[in-house]
Protein backbone atom coordinates (compact mmCIF):
# COMPACT_ATOMS: atom_id res chain seq x y z
CA UNK A 1 0.00 0.00 0.00
CA UNK A 2 1.04 3.61 -0.50
CA UNK A 3 1.18 5.90 2.56
CA UNK A 4 0.44 9.63 2.53
CA UNK A 5 4.15 10.35 2.95
CA UNK A 6 5.04 8.45 -0.21
CA UNK A 7 6.80 5.61 1.64
CA UNK A 8 5.31 2.16 1.20
CA UNK A 9 4.24 0.25 4.32
CA UNK A 10 6.29 -2.86 4.97
CA UNK A 11 4.73 -6.19 3.99
CA UNK A 12 4.64 -8.58 6.91
CA UNK A 13 4.37 -12.37 7.20
CA UNK A 14 2.42 -14.38 9.74
CA UNK A 15 5.29 -14.20 12.23
CA UNK A 16 5.17 -10.36 12.18
CA UNK A 17 8.55 -10.31 10.41
CA UNK A 18 9.23 -8.33 7.27
CA UNK A 19 10.65 -9.76 4.05
CA UNK A 20 13.71 -7.61 3.28
CA UNK A 21 13.84 -8.17 -0.49
CA UNK A 22 10.09 -7.59 -0.95
CA UNK A 23 10.23 -4.34 1.02
CA UNK A 24 13.30 -3.24 -0.90
CA UNK A 25 11.37 -3.61 -4.17
CA UNK A 26 8.23 -1.88 -2.87
CA UNK A 27 10.03 1.06 -1.25
CA UNK A 28 12.50 1.61 -4.08
CA UNK A 29 15.43 1.32 -1.67
CA UNK A 30 14.36 4.45 0.21
CA UNK A 31 16.48 3.73 3.26
CA UNK A 32 18.46 5.90 5.61
CA UNK A 33 21.37 3.53 5.30
CA UNK A 34 22.64 0.04 5.91
CA UNK A 35 25.34 -0.40 8.53
CA UNK A 36 27.32 -3.48 9.54
CA UNK A 37 27.83 -4.24 13.21
CA UNK A 38 27.80 -7.95 13.83
CA UNK A 39 24.59 -7.92 11.74
CA UNK A 40 23.29 -5.47 9.13
CA UNK A 41 20.88 -2.76 10.17
CA UNK A 42 18.80 -0.18 8.35
CA UNK A 43 15.89 2.24 8.67
CA UNK A 44 13.65 4.00 6.16
CA UNK A 45 13.86 7.78 5.96
CA UNK A 46 10.35 8.30 7.30
CA UNK A 47 10.27 5.34 9.64
CA UNK A 48 11.03 5.63 13.37
CA UNK A 49 12.20 2.04 13.77
CA UNK A 50 15.62 0.42 13.44
CA UNK A 51 15.57 -3.13 12.03
CA UNK A 52 18.03 -6.00 12.07
CA UNK A 53 18.41 -8.11 8.93
CA UNK A 54 18.45 -11.82 9.77
CA UNK A 55 18.15 -14.44 7.03
CA UNK A 56 16.47 -11.93 4.73
CA UNK A 57 13.95 -10.99 7.41
CA UNK A 58 13.74 -7.66 9.22
CA UNK A 59 13.41 -7.76 13.00
CA UNK A 60 12.35 -4.54 14.74
CA UNK A 61 14.97 -3.53 17.32
CA UNK A 62 14.26 0.04 18.46
CA UNK A 63 11.51 2.57 17.87
CA UNK A 64 12.14 6.26 18.57
CA UNK A 65 10.01 9.31 19.26
CA UNK A 66 11.54 11.16 16.29
CA UNK A 67 12.67 9.85 12.92
CA UNK A 68 16.36 8.81 12.90
CA UNK A 69 18.44 11.22 10.82
CA UNK A 70 21.71 9.32 10.83
CA UNK A 71 22.82 5.72 11.39
CA UNK A 72 26.46 4.71 11.82
CA UNK A 73 28.58 1.87 13.12
CA UNK A 74 31.84 3.19 14.53
CA UNK A 75 34.42 2.13 17.08
CA UNK A 76 32.41 -1.04 17.85
CA UNK A 77 29.20 0.91 18.47
CA UNK A 78 25.91 1.44 16.70
CA UNK A 79 25.11 5.18 16.72
CA UNK A 80 21.62 6.47 15.94
CA UNK A 81 20.91 10.22 15.74
CA UNK A 82 17.54 11.97 15.92
CA UNK A 83 17.03 15.73 15.97
CA UNK A 84 17.29 15.93 19.78
CA UNK A 85 19.03 12.73 20.93
CA UNK A 86 21.92 10.41 20.17
CA UNK A 87 21.73 6.69 21.02
CA UNK A 88 24.99 4.77 21.39
CA UNK A 89 24.72 0.95 21.59
CA UNK A 90 27.30 -1.77 21.97
CA UNK A 91 27.44 -4.83 19.69
CA UNK A 92 24.79 -6.53 21.80
CA UNK A 93 22.51 -3.48 21.41
CA UNK A 94 22.88 -2.37 25.03
CA UNK A 95 22.41 1.41 25.40
CA UNK A 96 25.74 2.90 26.52
CA UNK A 97 25.02 6.63 26.26
CA UNK A 98 22.13 8.89 25.35
CA UNK A 99 23.29 12.54 24.82
CA UNK A 100 20.34 14.94 24.61
CA UNK A 101 19.96 18.55 23.38
CA UNK A 102 20.66 20.84 26.34
CA UNK A 103 19.66 24.37 27.28
CA UNK A 104 23.27 25.49 26.84
CA UNK A 105 23.36 24.13 23.29
CA UNK A 106 19.78 24.56 22.14
CA UNK A 107 20.00 23.23 18.58
CA UNK A 108 19.13 20.27 16.38
CA UNK A 109 21.46 17.31 16.08
CA UNK A 110 22.28 16.14 12.54
CA UNK A 111 24.70 13.21 12.90
CA UNK A 112 27.06 11.52 15.36
CA UNK A 113 30.03 9.19 15.50
CA UNK A 114 32.07 7.51 18.25
CA UNK A 115 35.88 7.40 18.44
CA UNK A 116 38.46 6.56 21.07
CA UNK A 117 38.19 10.20 22.28
CA UNK A 118 34.42 10.15 22.75
CA UNK A 119 31.19 11.00 20.93
CA UNK A 120 31.23 13.70 18.24
CA UNK A 121 27.83 15.22 17.35
CA UNK A 122 27.05 17.42 14.36
CA UNK A 123 24.59 20.27 15.00
CA UNK A 124 22.79 22.97 13.05
CA UNK A 125 23.85 25.92 15.21
CA UNK A 126 27.02 25.01 17.11
CA UNK A 127 29.11 23.07 14.64
CA UNK A 128 30.51 19.92 16.25
CA UNK A 129 29.98 19.04 19.93
CA UNK A 130 32.05 16.46 21.78
CA UNK A 131 31.05 14.41 24.81
CA UNK A 132 31.95 11.03 26.30
CA UNK A 133 30.15 7.77 26.99
CA UNK A 134 31.04 8.08 30.66
CA UNK A 135 29.80 11.68 31.06
CA UNK A 136 27.49 12.38 28.15
CA UNK A 137 25.70 15.28 29.88
CA UNK A 138 28.70 17.59 29.36
CA UNK A 139 29.45 19.04 25.90
CA UNK A 140 32.52 20.77 24.51
CA UNK A 141 32.33 22.88 21.33
CA UNK A 142 34.79 21.85 18.61
CA UNK A 143 35.67 24.74 16.32
CA UNK A 144 38.02 24.82 13.35
CA UNK A 145 40.32 27.82 13.24
CA UNK A 146 38.02 30.50 11.88
CA UNK A 147 35.98 33.61 12.67
CA UNK A 148 33.24 33.78 15.27
CA UNK A 149 30.42 33.42 12.74
CA UNK A 150 29.86 32.52 9.09
CA UNK A 151 28.01 35.70 8.13
CA UNK A 152 30.58 38.54 8.19
CA UNK A 153 29.00 41.96 7.71
CA UNK A 154 32.10 44.13 7.34
CA UNK A 155 35.79 43.33 6.83
CA UNK A 156 39.07 45.26 6.68
CA UNK A 157 42.37 43.88 5.38
CA UNK A 158 45.87 45.02 6.24
CA UNK A 159 49.19 43.27 5.43
CA UNK A 160 48.83 39.74 6.85
CA UNK A 161 45.83 40.86 8.91
CA UNK A 162 42.05 40.74 8.48
CA UNK A 163 39.34 42.14 10.76
CA UNK A 164 35.70 41.03 10.62
CA UNK A 165 32.50 42.19 12.32
CA UNK A 166 29.06 40.66 12.22
CA UNK A 167 26.69 43.71 12.36
CA UNK A 168 24.15 44.28 11.22
CA UNK A 169 21.54 46.76 10.08
CA UNK A 170 19.01 46.01 7.38
CA UNK A 171 18.41 47.58 3.97
CA UNK A 172 16.70 50.53 5.64
CA UNK A 173 19.50 51.11 8.19
CA UNK A 174 17.43 49.62 10.98
CA UNK A 175 19.61 47.78 13.55
CA UNK A 176 16.67 46.24 15.38
CA UNK A 177 16.42 43.60 16.67
CA UNK A 178 19.79 44.50 18.18
CA UNK A 179 22.43 41.79 18.10
CA UNK A 180 25.22 41.16 20.56
CA UNK A 181 28.23 39.78 18.71
CA UNK A 182 31.97 40.16 19.04
CA UNK A 183 34.60 40.58 16.33
CA UNK A 184 37.33 38.46 14.75
CA UNK A 185 40.94 39.18 13.81
CA UNK A 186 43.01 37.02 11.47
CA UNK A 187 46.62 37.75 12.44
CA UNK A 188 49.58 36.04 10.79
CA UNK A 189 47.36 33.11 9.81
CA UNK A 190 45.65 32.60 13.20
CA UNK A 191 42.22 33.77 14.30
CA UNK A 192 41.76 35.84 17.45
CA UNK A 193 38.06 35.89 18.35
CA UNK A 194 36.77 38.43 20.84
CA UNK A 195 33.29 37.58 22.19
CA UNK A 196 30.55 40.07 23.03
CA UNK A 197 31.25 39.76 26.76
CA UNK A 198 34.62 41.48 26.21
CA UNK A 199 33.64 44.43 23.99
CA UNK A 200 32.30 46.84 26.62
CA UNK A 201 28.67 46.34 25.60
CA UNK A 202 29.05 47.61 22.03
CA UNK A 203 26.12 46.40 19.91
CA UNK A 204 25.77 45.94 16.12
CA UNK A 205 29.42 46.30 15.16
CA UNK A 206 30.02 47.27 11.53
CA UNK A 207 32.70 49.43 9.87
CA UNK A 208 36.38 48.87 10.76
CA UNK A 209 39.30 51.32 10.48
CA UNK A 210 42.95 50.61 11.31
CA UNK A 211 45.16 53.49 12.43
CA UNK A 212 47.75 53.92 9.63
CA UNK A 213 50.49 55.00 12.09
CA UNK A 214 49.69 52.28 14.63
CA UNK A 215 48.49 49.02 13.11
CA UNK A 216 47.68 47.69 16.58
CA UNK A 217 45.03 50.36 17.13
CA UNK A 218 41.66 49.70 15.52
CA UNK A 219 38.32 51.50 15.64
CA UNK A 220 35.03 49.65 15.08
CA UNK A 221 31.73 51.45 14.57
CA UNK A 222 28.68 50.40 16.57
CA UNK A 223 25.31 51.13 15.00
CA UNK A 224 23.81 51.62 18.44
CA UNK A 225 26.53 52.22 21.03
CA UNK A 226 29.08 54.56 19.41
CA UNK A 227 32.70 53.80 18.53
CA UNK A 228 34.85 51.01 19.99
CA UNK A 229 38.63 51.41 20.30
CA UNK A 230 40.81 48.29 20.30
CA UNK A 231 44.48 48.32 21.31
CA UNK A 232 46.58 45.19 20.83
CA UNK A 233 43.40 43.14 20.32
CA UNK A 234 41.86 44.38 23.59
CA UNK A 235 38.79 46.67 23.61
CA UNK A 236 39.83 49.68 25.69
CA UNK A 237 37.34 52.52 25.15
CA UNK A 238 33.74 52.77 24.02
CA UNK A 239 33.16 56.32 22.80
CA UNK A 240 29.59 57.53 23.21
CA UNK A 241 27.61 60.69 23.96
CA UNK A 242 29.19 61.07 27.41
CA UNK A 243 32.92 60.88 26.59
CA UNK A 244 33.24 62.08 22.99
CA UNK A 245 31.77 64.27 20.27
CA UNK A 246 29.39 61.51 19.20
CA UNK A 247 25.65 62.15 19.45
CA UNK A 248 22.55 60.07 19.93
CA UNK A 249 19.52 60.43 17.74
CA UNK A 250 16.61 62.08 19.54
CA UNK A 251 13.27 60.30 19.58
CA UNK A 252 10.45 62.88 19.82
CA UNK A 253 8.44 60.48 21.98
CA UNK A 254 11.38 59.51 24.22
CA UNK A 255 14.09 62.21 24.27
CA UNK A 256 16.14 60.36 26.89
CA UNK A 257 16.63 57.26 24.76
CA UNK A 258 20.26 56.76 23.65
CA UNK A 259 20.93 55.32 20.19
CA UNK A 260 24.24 56.31 18.55
CA UNK A 261 24.33 54.92 15.01
CA UNK A 262 27.94 55.19 13.90
CA UNK A 263 28.47 53.75 10.43
CA UNK A 264 31.24 54.33 7.86
CA UNK A 265 34.68 55.33 9.14
CA UNK A 266 37.99 56.04 7.42
CA UNK A 267 41.37 57.58 8.26
CA UNK A 268 42.68 60.48 6.17
CA UNK A 269 46.29 61.07 5.14
CA UNK A 270 46.91 62.93 8.42
CA UNK A 271 45.77 59.94 10.50
CA UNK A 272 42.55 61.69 11.53
CA UNK A 273 39.61 59.32 11.84
CA UNK A 274 36.37 60.42 10.14
CA UNK A 275 33.04 58.81 10.97
CA UNK A 276 29.43 59.31 9.92
CA UNK A 277 26.53 58.94 12.38
CA UNK A 278 23.01 58.39 11.08
CA UNK A 279 19.87 60.40 11.91
CA UNK A 280 21.46 63.52 13.45
CA UNK A 281 22.07 67.04 12.06
CA UNK A 282 25.86 66.92 12.43
CA UNK A 283 26.64 63.43 11.16
CA UNK A 284 30.24 63.94 10.06
CA UNK A 285 32.73 63.66 12.95
CA UNK A 286 36.51 63.83 13.06
CA UNK A 287 38.61 62.30 15.82
CA UNK A 288 42.33 62.67 16.39
CA UNK A 289 43.55 59.66 18.41
CA UNK A 290 46.78 61.49 19.19
CA UNK A 291 45.10 64.19 21.30
CA UNK A 292 41.51 62.89 21.70
CA UNK A 293 40.09 65.96 19.91
CA UNK A 294 36.64 65.72 18.27
CA UNK A 295 34.96 67.97 15.72
CA UNK A 296 31.44 67.88 14.26
CA UNK A 297 30.21 69.06 10.86
CA UNK A 298 26.63 69.88 9.93
CA UNK A 299 24.76 68.64 6.86
CA UNK A 300 21.66 70.81 7.41
CA UNK A 301 22.46 72.89 4.31
CA UNK A 302 21.65 69.75 2.33
CA UNK A 303 19.60 67.63 4.76
CA UNK A 304 17.23 69.93 6.73
CA UNK A 305 16.20 67.35 9.34
CA UNK A 306 18.80 64.70 10.04
CA UNK A 307 16.41 62.48 11.97
CA UNK A 308 13.60 62.20 9.43
CA UNK A 309 15.10 63.18 6.06
CA UNK A 310 17.86 60.56 5.71
CA UNK A 311 17.91 57.09 7.24
CA UNK A 312 21.62 56.37 6.94
CA UNK A 313 24.97 56.37 5.17
CA UNK A 314 26.49 53.39 3.40
CA UNK A 315 30.13 54.17 2.65
CA UNK A 316 32.75 56.92 2.79
CA UNK A 317 36.05 57.59 1.02
CA UNK A 318 38.36 60.61 1.23
CA UNK A 319 40.00 62.24 -1.79
CA UNK A 320 43.50 63.68 -2.01
CA UNK A 321 42.01 67.18 -1.71
CA UNK A 322 40.29 66.30 1.57
CA UNK A 323 36.81 65.89 0.09
CA UNK A 324 34.71 63.36 1.98
CA UNK A 325 32.60 61.35 -0.45
CA UNK A 326 29.65 59.78 1.34
CA UNK A 327 27.03 57.29 0.16
CA UNK A 328 23.56 58.08 1.46
CA UNK A 329 20.14 56.45 1.59
CA UNK A 330 17.98 59.39 0.48
CA UNK A 331 20.40 61.92 -1.01
CA UNK A 332 22.52 59.93 -3.44
CA UNK A 333 26.21 60.84 -3.48
CA UNK A 334 27.24 63.55 -1.01
CA UNK A 335 30.49 65.48 -1.29
CA UNK A 336 31.73 67.52 1.68
CA UNK A 337 34.91 69.59 1.90
CA UNK A 338 35.83 71.62 4.98
CA UNK A 339 39.14 73.03 3.70
CA UNK A 340 38.35 76.71 4.15
CA UNK A 341 34.63 77.43 3.85
CA UNK A 342 32.46 74.34 4.19
CA UNK A 343 31.23 73.04 0.84
CA UNK A 344 28.50 70.42 0.49
CA UNK A 345 26.78 69.11 -2.61
CA UNK A 346 25.10 65.95 -3.81
CA UNK A 347 24.21 64.02 -6.96
CA UNK A 348 20.88 62.23 -7.17
CA UNK A 349 18.87 60.10 -9.56
CA UNK A 350 17.72 62.99 -11.71
CA UNK A 351 18.79 64.23 -15.15
CA UNK A 352 21.67 66.20 -13.66
CA UNK A 353 23.07 63.62 -11.28
CA UNK A 354 22.30 60.65 -13.56
CA UNK A 355 22.45 58.10 -10.75
CA UNK A 356 20.36 54.96 -11.41
CA UNK A 357 18.93 55.27 -7.87
CA UNK A 358 19.17 57.74 -4.99
CA UNK A 359 20.22 54.96 -2.61
CA UNK A 360 24.02 54.79 -2.89
CA UNK A 361 25.61 51.88 -1.04
CA UNK A 362 29.30 51.78 -2.04
CA UNK A 363 32.10 54.10 -3.21
CA UNK A 364 35.71 53.77 -4.39
CA UNK A 365 38.27 56.30 -5.63
CA UNK A 366 40.62 54.81 -8.20
CA UNK A 367 44.21 55.70 -9.06
CA UNK A 368 43.05 58.34 -11.55
CA UNK A 369 40.90 60.12 -8.96
CA UNK A 370 37.73 58.84 -10.59
CA UNK A 371 34.92 57.99 -8.18
CA UNK A 372 33.09 54.71 -8.73
CA UNK A 373 29.57 54.76 -7.32
CA UNK A 374 27.53 51.65 -6.50
CA UNK A 375 23.79 52.00 -5.98
CA UNK A 376 21.12 49.40 -5.31
CA UNK A 377 20.20 49.54 -9.00
CA UNK A 378 23.45 49.93 -10.86
CA UNK A 379 26.87 51.52 -11.31
CA UNK A 380 28.08 55.01 -12.16
CA UNK A 381 31.45 56.77 -12.41
CA UNK A 382 32.13 60.40 -11.52
CA UNK A 383 35.05 61.28 -13.78
CA UNK A 384 35.24 64.97 -12.81
CA UNK A 385 35.87 64.89 -9.08
CA UNK A 386 38.21 67.89 -9.07
CA UNK A 387 35.53 70.39 -10.12
CA UNK A 388 32.67 68.80 -8.22
CA UNK A 389 31.84 71.94 -6.19
CA UNK A 390 32.41 74.47 -9.00
CA UNK A 391 31.11 72.85 -12.18
CA UNK A 392 27.32 73.19 -12.36
CA UNK A 393 27.14 70.53 -15.05
CA UNK A 394 29.10 67.81 -13.27
CA UNK A 395 27.33 64.46 -13.47
CA UNK A 396 27.96 60.75 -13.12
CA UNK A 397 28.22 58.52 -16.18
CA UNK A 398 27.33 54.93 -16.91
CA UNK A 399 29.82 52.52 -18.48
CA UNK A 400 28.65 51.23 -21.84
CA UNK A 401 29.97 47.90 -23.06
CA UNK A 402 29.32 45.87 -26.21
CA UNK A 403 27.68 42.52 -25.63
CA UNK A 404 27.26 40.52 -28.83
CA UNK A 405 27.61 43.79 -30.70
CA UNK A 406 24.80 45.45 -28.73
CA UNK A 407 25.60 48.43 -26.45
CA UNK A 408 24.61 47.72 -22.85
CA UNK A 409 25.05 49.40 -19.50
CA UNK A 410 27.56 47.65 -17.25
CA UNK A 411 25.86 46.06 -14.20
CA UNK A 412 22.50 47.57 -15.06
CA UNK A 413 19.94 47.11 -12.25
CA UNK A 414 22.45 45.23 -10.06
CA UNK A 415 22.56 45.81 -6.29
CA UNK A 416 26.20 46.82 -5.78
CA UNK A 417 27.27 46.23 -2.21
CA UNK A 418 30.97 47.13 -2.39
CA UNK A 419 33.72 48.31 -4.76
CA UNK A 420 37.47 47.95 -4.28
CA UNK A 421 40.39 49.10 -6.47
CA UNK A 422 43.54 46.95 -6.65
CA UNK A 423 47.14 47.83 -7.42
CA UNK A 424 46.54 47.69 -11.18
CA UNK A 425 43.60 50.11 -10.91
CA UNK A 426 41.29 47.23 -11.79
CA UNK A 427 37.92 47.07 -10.03
CA UNK A 428 36.46 44.37 -7.78
CA UNK A 429 32.69 44.85 -7.58
CA UNK A 430 30.50 42.90 -5.17
CA UNK A 431 26.78 42.45 -5.68
CA UNK A 432 23.79 41.12 -3.83
CA UNK A 433 22.47 38.28 -5.95
CA UNK A 434 25.01 38.16 -8.81
CA UNK A 435 28.26 37.27 -7.07
CA UNK A 436 31.61 39.02 -7.57
CA UNK A 437 33.00 40.77 -10.67
CA UNK A 438 36.57 41.73 -11.55
CA UNK A 439 36.84 44.37 -14.26
CA UNK A 440 39.67 46.08 -16.10
CA UNK A 441 40.52 49.62 -15.01
CA UNK A 442 37.92 51.20 -17.33
CA UNK A 443 35.28 48.51 -16.82
CA UNK A 444 35.29 47.44 -20.47
CA UNK A 445 36.71 43.96 -19.86
CA UNK A 446 35.37 41.37 -17.45
CA UNK A 447 38.39 39.45 -16.18
CA UNK A 448 36.50 37.25 -13.68
CA UNK A 449 32.90 36.72 -12.66
CA UNK A 450 32.68 34.47 -9.62
CA UNK A 451 29.41 32.89 -8.52
CA UNK A 452 28.47 30.01 -6.26
CA UNK A 453 28.08 27.88 -9.41
CA UNK A 454 31.55 28.36 -10.89
CA UNK A 455 33.73 28.95 -7.81
CA UNK A 456 34.03 28.20 -4.07
CA UNK A 457 31.98 31.33 -3.38
CA UNK A 458 29.40 30.09 -0.81
CA UNK A 459 26.75 32.62 -1.81
CA UNK A 460 25.98 35.14 -4.54
CA UNK A 461 25.17 37.70 -1.84
CA UNK A 462 28.49 39.46 -1.16
CA UNK A 463 28.34 41.86 1.79
CA UNK A 464 31.83 43.33 1.72
CA UNK A 465 35.30 43.14 0.16
CA UNK A 466 38.81 43.80 1.42
CA UNK A 467 42.19 43.57 -0.33
CA UNK A 468 45.51 42.83 1.32
CA UNK A 469 47.59 44.95 -1.05
CA UNK A 470 50.84 43.43 0.17
CA UNK A 471 50.16 39.99 -1.25
CA UNK A 472 47.16 40.51 -3.52
CA UNK A 473 44.69 38.47 -1.46
CA UNK A 474 41.07 39.50 -1.96
CA UNK A 475 38.81 38.68 1.00
CA UNK A 476 35.14 38.15 0.19
CA UNK A 477 32.49 38.35 2.91
CA UNK A 478 29.21 36.68 1.96
CA UNK A 479 26.07 36.01 3.94
CA UNK A 480 27.11 32.35 4.13
CA UNK A 481 30.82 32.55 4.84
CA UNK A 482 34.17 34.22 4.27
CA UNK A 483 36.51 33.18 1.43
CA UNK A 484 39.69 34.55 -0.12
CA UNK A 485 41.13 34.69 -3.62
CA UNK A 486 44.81 35.11 -4.42
CA UNK A 487 44.71 37.60 -7.28
CA UNK A 488 48.46 38.16 -7.49
CA UNK A 489 48.01 41.93 -7.76
CA UNK A 490 49.89 44.21 -5.37
CA UNK A 491 50.38 47.91 -4.77
CA UNK A 492 53.28 49.60 -6.58
CA UNK A 493 56.18 50.80 -4.42
CA UNK A 494 57.61 54.31 -4.19
CA UNK A 495 60.95 53.15 -5.55
CA UNK A 496 62.73 50.12 -7.01
CA UNK A 497 65.06 49.67 -4.04
CA UNK A 498 63.28 46.60 -2.68
CA UNK A 499 62.46 44.90 -5.98
CA UNK A 500 63.25 41.18 -6.14
CA UNK A 501 62.57 38.05 -8.22
CA UNK A 502 61.15 34.71 -7.12
CA UNK A 503 61.59 31.84 -7.44
CA UNK A 504 65.31 32.25 -8.01
CA UNK A 505 66.77 30.01 -9.24
CA UNK A 506 63.93 28.66 -11.37
CA UNK A 507 64.28 24.89 -11.11
CA UNK A 508 63.18 22.28 -13.71
CA UNK A 509 60.03 21.26 -11.81
CA UNK A 510 58.69 24.83 -11.68
CA UNK A 511 55.84 25.56 -14.11
CA UNK A 512 56.90 28.90 -15.58
CA UNK A 513 53.91 29.07 -17.94
CA UNK A 514 51.30 28.37 -15.28
CA UNK A 515 52.84 29.84 -12.13
CA UNK A 516 55.09 32.51 -13.71
CA UNK A 517 58.35 34.01 -12.52
CA UNK A 518 57.44 37.06 -10.44
CA UNK A 519 59.23 40.40 -10.21
CA UNK A 520 57.88 41.91 -6.98
CA UNK A 521 57.81 45.39 -5.41
CA UNK A 522 58.29 47.40 -8.58
CA UNK A 523 57.19 51.03 -8.87
CA UNK A 524 54.08 52.39 -10.54
CA UNK A 525 55.43 53.30 -13.98
CA UNK A 526 58.30 51.10 -15.10
CA UNK A 527 59.86 49.60 -18.17
CA UNK A 528 61.23 46.08 -17.80
CA UNK A 529 63.74 44.49 -20.17
CA UNK A 530 64.92 40.88 -19.81
CA UNK A 531 68.09 39.91 -21.68
CA UNK A 532 70.39 36.93 -21.77
CA UNK A 533 73.94 37.28 -20.43
CA UNK A 534 75.13 38.45 -23.86
CA UNK A 535 72.62 41.30 -23.97
CA UNK A 536 70.11 39.79 -26.41
CA UNK A 537 66.57 40.99 -25.68
CA UNK A 538 64.34 38.18 -24.43
CA UNK A 539 61.22 40.01 -23.20
CA UNK A 540 60.03 43.55 -22.56
CA UNK A 541 57.02 45.16 -20.86
CA UNK A 542 55.85 48.56 -19.71
CA UNK A 543 53.35 49.57 -17.06
CA UNK A 544 49.90 50.63 -18.38
CA UNK A 545 50.64 48.91 -21.72
CA UNK A 546 51.56 45.27 -21.06
CA UNK A 547 48.79 44.68 -18.56
CA UNK A 548 48.04 41.36 -16.96
CA UNK A 549 45.38 39.00 -18.34
CA UNK A 550 46.06 40.27 -21.88
CA UNK A 551 48.20 37.33 -23.09
CA UNK A 552 51.68 38.91 -22.91
CA UNK A 553 54.69 36.75 -22.04
CA UNK A 554 55.82 39.51 -19.68
CA UNK A 555 52.96 41.43 -18.05
CA UNK A 556 52.64 43.93 -15.22
CA UNK A 557 49.98 43.98 -12.52
CA UNK A 558 50.45 46.91 -10.15
CA UNK A 559 53.58 46.24 -8.09
CA UNK A 560 54.25 42.79 -9.58
CA UNK A 561 55.40 41.67 -13.02
CA UNK A 562 54.87 38.13 -14.35
CA UNK A 563 57.12 36.32 -16.85
CA UNK A 564 56.20 32.96 -18.34
CA UNK A 565 59.81 32.08 -19.18
CA UNK A 566 59.39 32.59 -22.91
CA UNK A 567 61.23 34.84 -25.37
CA UNK A 568 59.98 37.20 -28.08
CA UNK A 569 59.49 34.23 -30.42
CA UNK A 570 57.22 32.61 -27.81
CA UNK A 571 59.71 29.82 -27.13
CA UNK A 572 60.82 28.75 -23.66
CA UNK A 573 64.27 30.16 -22.90
CA UNK A 574 67.25 27.88 -22.36
CA UNK A 575 69.08 27.33 -19.12
CA UNK A 576 71.22 30.25 -18.10
CA UNK A 577 71.46 33.53 -16.23
CA UNK A 578 69.18 36.34 -17.36
CA UNK A 579 69.35 40.03 -16.56
CA UNK A 580 66.19 41.89 -15.54
CA UNK A 581 66.63 45.64 -16.07
CA UNK A 582 64.10 47.88 -14.33
CA UNK A 583 63.71 51.54 -15.22
CA UNK A 584 61.26 53.93 -13.53
CA UNK A 585 59.84 56.16 -16.29
CA UNK A 586 58.95 58.96 -13.85
CA UNK A 587 62.00 59.19 -11.57
CA UNK A 588 64.56 57.59 -13.95
CA UNK A 589 65.65 55.25 -11.17
CA UNK A 590 67.14 51.99 -12.44
CA UNK A 591 67.91 48.59 -10.99
CA UNK A 592 69.31 45.37 -12.43
CA UNK A 593 68.34 41.95 -11.10
CA UNK A 594 69.57 38.49 -12.08
CA UNK A 595 67.61 35.27 -12.36
CA UNK A 596 68.89 31.78 -13.12
CA UNK A 597 66.82 29.40 -15.25
CA UNK A 598 67.55 25.68 -14.94
CA UNK A 599 65.87 23.40 -17.49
Amino acid sequence: CQSSSGIRSAPQNSNNLIDYQEWTQLSGGNFLGIEALENKLFTTRNNKTIYQIDNNLLIALFTYTNVPLDLKSSNGNLVVTTKDKVFVYDSNFNLLANPTVSLEFDTDFTSAVTTQEGIYIGTLEFGVLRTTIENYFVFVEIHPDGPLLNNPFSINAQPNNLWATFGEYDLFYNPYPLNSRGFSHLKEGEWINTPFDDILGAISLNSISVNPIDQNQVFISSFFSGLLQIDDDLPTVLYNQSNSGLESLILPTNPGYVDIRVGPSVFDENSILWTVTSRIDEPLKSFNPANNQWQSFSFTALIPDGFTDNLGFGDMVIGSDGTKWIASYNFGLIGYNNNGSALIRNLEDDDQGNLPHEYVRSLALDNRNQLWIGTIQGLRVLYNTTNFFTDENVRSESIIILEDGIPKELLEQQFISDIKVDGSNNKWIATIGAGLFYFSSNGQETIYHFTEDNSPLPSNNVNDLAIDDGNGIVYIATDRGLVSFSSGSSLPQESLSNAYIYPNPVRPNFDTVGDKVKIKDISENVNIKITDIEGNLVAEAQSRINLRHRGFNLEIDGGTAYWDGKNLANNSVASGVYLVMLSDLDTFETKVLKVMIIR
